[in-house]
């Protein structure tokens, strides 16, 4: 009998043990599953920007300007830019800025444009020659302005849209425009052309996008329009360079 019994005990105690499945353990026991990485941010909450580039800028006034002879003998002007170039330029310029809670920046902009523009020659009045005629006139116009900057990192992602707005100086632009009258000899006609080369008041708004190449290096691609004081000044501007992220 108590052989019985002993063989139903030692039974019983392989059944619990087959039932009660794989060993448990606390919470500290327990293997911790490894959390997965964070994904890479690449633009920064606080960060320093410099930026390099290169721009093609066309002007906003069609060149129609009028013959030598017809500005000379009918006052016939046509219209034309009269500061910037008589078509395009191109040029470079860089920038400066800091980012602060990752989406806005203050920054100061400079660059520099090539332009080519006319200067009309009169055969009469005060600067008269023997022959009217337009002089090649070459000259590089600068601009330094104050920018304020938003942009919008996508998440985990090199890709940043971005737009601004500044204002600031343009200087040494070639205002080619006729002034006084020959009175004596021919009323209502230009007694010659002058080059006005004064600085003049700008605002400039754009819109661009950054590509991050690496976390500190970024590919920048934007345009702007640039408002000049004065008629028939205004250009736009296509800009692309490198972007100098710490």
């Amino acid at each position: 009998m108590k052989q019985f019994t002993l063989t139903i005990a030692v039974l019983s105690a392989l059944c619990a043990v087959s039932f009660a499945g794989p060993e448990q353990y606390s919470g500290k026991e327990m293997k911790q599953v490894a959390a997965p990485a964070p994904c890479p941010e690449w633009y920064s909450d606080n960060e320093w920007n410099v930026n390099l580039w290169g721009a093609y800028a066309f002007v906003g006034t069609d060149n129609n300007r009028s013959s030598i002879e017809a500005s000379d003998d009918f006052a016939d002007y046509g219209t034309y830019d009269r500061f910037l170039a008589q078509d395009h330029a191109w040029g470079g310029g860089i920038d400066a800025k800091y980012f602060f809670k990752r989406y806005f920046g203050l920054g100061v902009e400079g660059f520099g444009l090539f332009g080519r523009s006319l200067h009309g020659v009169l055969d009469h009045g005060s600067a008269g020659t023997s022959e009217e005629h337009y002089n090649v006139d070459h000259h590089t116009v600068g601009g330094a302005l104050g920018t304020f900057t938003l942009r919008y990192p996508f998440h985990c992602s090199r890709f940043s849209p971005y737009a601004w707005a500044g204002g600031g100086m343009v200087f040494n632009g070639s205002n080619d425009r006729a002034v006084d009258l020959d009175l004596p000899n021919n009323p209502g006609l230009a007694d010659r052309f002058v080059n006005d080369d004064k600085a003049r008041g700008v605002g400039q708004f754009g819109g661009g996008l950054e590509v991050r190449l690496t976390r500190h290096i970024g590919l920048t691609t934007d345009f702007s329009w640039n408002v000049v004081g004065g008629p028939h000044n205004n250009f736009g501007m296509v800009r692309t360079g490198l972007n100098f992220a710490f």
